[in-house]
């Protein structure tokens, strides 16, 4: 997968918001094992790329993640271990403060702002392959307070950053193509369907 997801651009991952989607909340992955019911919105978060760094090996030992200041931003960047594995935070992190946290795929290092959205905004994720193009596509339903928040956030973001955070780890971060109203959302870009299925099963909180 790419570092750098937006929505709607065959080579990248892009979000992008649908018209006429409708989906049932079962409390269950539904039958087909595509559709997945959000489990416990505590756990993913919705924050602003600030800054996206080039992926390498950690140096210096450990710093504040979470900090304010500029200098110690980067020194928690340098120090961050990106390797495969739970993160150390697991979910601690503060969504009121930045966050310095890393793609699981990739190893892209980012620079996050506030939390402006939980899980709890979601009802529902769905991975299935994209008519359009070869590809398979993430579609993420919003709860109608969720709807609200995210279309002004998406407005005044276009051609920016979102990343997706689960239990501190960034799981996807795509590109704001346009305003996205309406409360259905879709991510899409070079996944396969066991791609999207993983990545749409773990927005849904794993």
């Amino acid at each position: 997968m790419s570092s750098v997801r937006t929505l709607c651009v065959a080579a990248a991952l892009v979000l992008l918001g649908l018209t006429g989607c409708q989906a049932d909340v079962s409390g269950r992955p539904e039958p087909d094992g595509d559709g997945f019911v959000i489990k416990d919105g505590s756990r993913l978060r919705f924050r602003p790329v600030v800054a996206e760094l080039p992926p390498g090996p950690a140096t210096g030992s450990a710093t504040n993640r979470q900090s304010t200041d500029p200098a110690e931003q980067q020194a928690a960047a340098a120090a961050l271990d990106c390797a495969k594995g739970p993160d150390p935070l697991d979910g601690r992190d503060d969504p009121a403060l930045p966050l310095v946290s890393c793609d699981r795929v990739q190893g892209t290092k980012y620079l996050l702002g506030p939390a402006f959205l939980t899980g709890a905004d979601l009802s529902r994720t769905n991975a299935q392959v994209d008519p359009r193009s070869a590809g398979s596509i993430i579609e993420l339903s919003f709860t109608t307070a969720g709807a609200k928040t995210w279309a002004d956030w998406t407005a005044a973001n276009v051609g920016k950053q979102v990343a997706m955070v689960l239990k501190s780890r960034v799981l996807t971060a795509p590109t704001i193509q346009s305003a996205i109203t309406g409360g259905e959302t879709q991510i899409s870009g070079k996944f396969t369907l066991p791609e999207a299925r993983e990545l749409a099963r773990d927005i849904a909180g794993g």
